[in-house]
């Protein structure tokens, strides 16, 4: 049954905005996260991408300030990327438009955001370099910040911003049990390692979980295609068509998608490339031509996999596996959306299976393979009984030698060997990788899950 924002407890004046954006009900995210925010509770939502999380957590914030006020910033929004950054800013401005808001990213000008930060800002939001080189400078004054948000935490921390983050939040005022007055603060991510627990004990007090479980969110369909290298492109193209509308093909190297893109582009497809080389303004203006429909496809590295929210994505399709499992998540998370439908493909070739063996011993899920026929013909997702795959090779991995003489060089680079997990990964808004991996233990608190009554969180962390 439907639950509506005004149900949960939400003033007439937001729920009126969230109308004029067609928003009427709530996702089960946000109908299990309100309410503990608006009662001013700490709380960890662990959701998948798509989910609807960056509402459950806007919706409160709005809520909380009521408005504007020119007492300085009182809300801060941390995120790993800059195009998530922006993506939220857009969602708070048609939640609240009257709030005033400071977006904080590398690689654009200070000018404007030291403007903005002048300006009687209510909500800083940014990536963790910008925001602590301001905050030092004494220009981000976080002194009377409410509600903290750490948005994808998982991959700020993994990515080396845990020194970052934890500097940011000594600006802020410190949590008081008891005190409703005093900072509050959400932990959101599409996944929770285990480790990002330390997080969470130190800074969260008592914080009610949300877990929404992948299999809650059945409107997406992901399967494996079998499709040798020499092959790729012209059957991607041949999707493409087939589907005929907005879709995202994600490559692993920056410069193999700007070369595909240049390909499809050839083969009649209105194609852009999203890849770290290009400036923040080209990065921008693509994302900009994508989502107003002047481009059909987007080839994108993983600086699009996190935080890229385009409602009329039906389609993505990973030419490359990526270096981990939750890449593979936040790739396909691009698709099937708040409620919408979707459909995600990853090629394989057989010189692919070690890699995705390794992946699925990581936690990637086990894919079916689909029908190339049916996929073809009618753009149908035909899963085929769960094939054999090839045994493991002993020694070098197919495709290893390839480029090195005796053979062609394998188009778009898939050959190398894999060797696991790269170092780095999309733009962080300013400053070098520069951490690892803190261990951590399991918080206290709540567990809600979507439909349920609170469970005890126990050893839920960091499982999907």
């Amino acid at each position: 049954m439907a639950t509506t924002f005004t149900e949960l407890g939400v003033r007439p004046r937001t729920v009126e905005a969230l109308h004029r954006t067609s928003i009427n009900d709530a996702l089960p995210v946000q109908r299990d996260a309100i309410p503990p925010l608006l009662q001013r509770r700490d709380v960890v939502i662990e959701a998948p991408t798509g989910s609807g999380k960056t509402l459950a957590y806007l919706v409160p914030l709005v809520e909380r300030l009521g408005g504007h006020s020119r007492s300085g910033p009182r809300a801060l929004i941390v995120t790993p990327t800059r195009e998530l950054a922006a993506q939220i800013a857009g969602v708070l401005r048609t939640v609240d438009p009257l709030l005033r808001i400071a977006l904080l990213v590398g690689g654009t000008g200070y000018g404007p955001q030291l403007s903005a930060l002048r300006n009687s800002t209510d909500v800083i939001i940014g990536c963790p370099g910008r925001i602590l080189d301001l905050a030092e400078r004494g220009a981000a004054r976080l002194g009377n910040v409410e509600f903290l948000v750490l948005d994808e935490a998982d991959e700020m921390l993994d990515q080396g911003f845990a020194r970052d983050v934890e500097r940011i939040i000594a600006q802020t005022p410190v949590r008081t049990p008891g005190d409703a007055a005093s900072r509050q603060t959400v932990l959101a991510s599409a996944t929770m390692p285990q480790w990002v627990q330390t997080m969470i004990t130190k800074h969260l007090i008592d914080p009610v979980r949300i877990v929404v479980e992948q299999e809650q969110v059945p409107l997406l369909q992901h399967g494996l295609v079998r499709v040798g290298r020499d092959e790729r492109v012209s059957m991607l193209s041949a999707l493409l068509h087939r589907h005929g509308d907005s879709a995202i093909v994600f490559h692993r190297t920056k410069h193999g998608a700007a070369r595909l893109a240049r390909d499809l582009q050839r083969l009649g497809h209105k194609t852009l490339a999203l890849q770290g080389n290009l400036s923040q303004n080209a990065r921008d203006r693509a994302i900009a031509d994508f989502r107003s429909r002047r481009a059909d496809v987007l080839v994108a590295t993983n600086v699009a996999a996190r935080g890229l929210d385009v409602a009329h994505v039906g389609l993505v399709v990973n030419i490359e596996l990526p270096e981990t499992p939750q890449w593979l998540t936040h790739r396909i998370g691009r698709t099937a959306r708040n409620g919408a439908e979707g459909t995600a493909l990853t090629f394989l070739g057989d010189d692919d299976m070690e890699k995705w063996r390794k992946l699925q011993r990581l936690g990637a899920p086990a894919l079916r393979w689909v029908d190339r026929d049916a996929l073809l013909n009618d753009m149908a997702l035909v899963f085929l009984e769960t094939p054999v795959l090839p045994a493991p090779q002993r020694g070098r991995p197919a495709g290893a030698n390839a480029g090195r003489g005796g053979g062609a060089r394998p188009a778009y680079g898939g050959g190398a060997p894999f060797r696991g997990r790269r170092r780095g990964g999309p733009s962080r808004g300013g400053g070098p990788s520069r951490g690892g991996r803190p261990a951590g233990n399991a918080p206290g608190g709540a567990t809600r899950r979507p439909g349920g009554a609170p469970q005890p969180s126990g050893n839920r962390a960091g499982t999907r």
